[in-house]
């Protein structure tokens, strides 16, 4: 049995740092190279730096973290997974169908793993909320509510060579909101049905696409819903939220990351406690979504070294980039 699972990580940006400082800190990690195209200043230890990413994927590793730019995960993935290597790849998993369904292909040929980084699945009230759904404790669920209100300054786009970026970036939903895209589809399924309609709130010259939206959508059982979303938002990120109205109750979470029961009224039922403290990935100027990622690299170790079930796979992968892509459909 194998003791350590070693790994590599391409992109040391914000989020590329928070994978490595989960690796390192997970006793049954190590970390064997990294990688990035910019230079890399003064945060780890340099002997871990290779010259190019042929170099990182062809290394003695196990995994593959990539944490570069929306643009490249398609490309980087599959390279990865030819090369022999297991992959953690950020949000999104890709910017198209075609290319995410690319890596699930690409997977099943080389017989390797594809985790996707969806880690607000991790939260304590989410796990609580997809608890009483598949305990149908609200019985048949009318309506659901998601509000995602965010800011998103001048410096996050200014500073970046990618974000802003059609081709690159891809906008909002792909961005920032692929988390909460991805917890509906974790809670209810596959979305049938889309109506959106999309704003342009604080348009800018450095940004090819929307800051906001409206979202209407519909699942085959009946159930309708409605996505309002914005990175618009003064000063600082506002509200994520979602509200469930059903047969037998309603049952609402919110705050910044969906990190505090708002009301639970269920028939015959008391909610439990719940410890909901959620850190956020705090990058200076802005903030970022919840920081869970140390769960996530720990489900890459269980799954490789104990034969766990990977916790988002590339098929919930591929099924939020088919989601996203077909609200934007409608942008196009």
């Amino acid at each position: 049995m194998r003791k350590k699972v070693n790994f590599g990580v391409v992109g040391l940006g914000h989020i590329g740092k928070r994978h490595v400082n989960c690796i390192v800190n997970h006793k049954k990690a190590c970390l064997n190279s990294i990688y990035d195209i910019l230079p890399t200043q003064d945060f780890i230890n340099s002997d871990l730096l290779v010259s190019s990413f042929s170099e990182l994927i062809n290394k003695d590793i196990d995994v593959v973290n990539i944490c570069t730019p929306n643009h490249l995960h398609a490309n980087m993935a599959i390279d990865a997974l030819m090369a022999g290597k297991h992959v953690v790849i950020e949000k999104p998993m890709a910017l198209t169908t075609h290319d995410a369904q690319m890596i699930v292909d690409t997977a099943l040929k080389c017989d390797k793993y594809v985790f996707c980084v969806m880690q607000n699945r991790f939260s304590p009230t989410i796990i609580w909320i997809k608890d009483i759904i598949e305990k149908q404790l609200l019985g048949k669920i009318h309506m659901i509510s998601l509000n995602c209100f965010w800011n998103r300054n001048k410096d996050y786009y200014l500073n970046s060579q990618w974000h802003g970026s059609k081709e690159k970036d891809g906008g909002p939903l792909f961005t920032q909101f692929s988390h909460f895209i991805d917890i509906i589809y974790w809670l209810f399924g596959t979305i049938d049905k889309v109506d959106p309609d999309f704003f342009f709130f604080r348009k800018k010259k450095y940004i090819e696409f929307e800051d906001s939206g409206i979202v209407k959508f519909n699942f085959s059982n009946n159930t309708i819903g409605v996505l309002n979303y914005s990175t618009a938002v003064w000063n600082k990120n506002m509200e994520s939220s979602i509200t469930m109205i059903g047969e037998y109750g309603s049952v609402k979470i919110g705050g910044q990351y969906m990190d505090k029961v708002v009301y639970c009224d269920i028939k015959d039922y008391t909610q439990p406690v719940i410890d909901a403290k959620i850190e956020c990935n705090d990058y200076g100027t802005y903030k970022g979504s919840a920081s869970n990622h140390d769960k996530m690299i720990d489900n890459v170790v269980n799954v490789l070294i104990d034969n766990a079930s990977v916790h988002t796979n590339a098929i919930d992968g591929l099924n939020v980039v088919k989601i996203i892509e077909n609200i934007y459909n409608y942008r196009n």
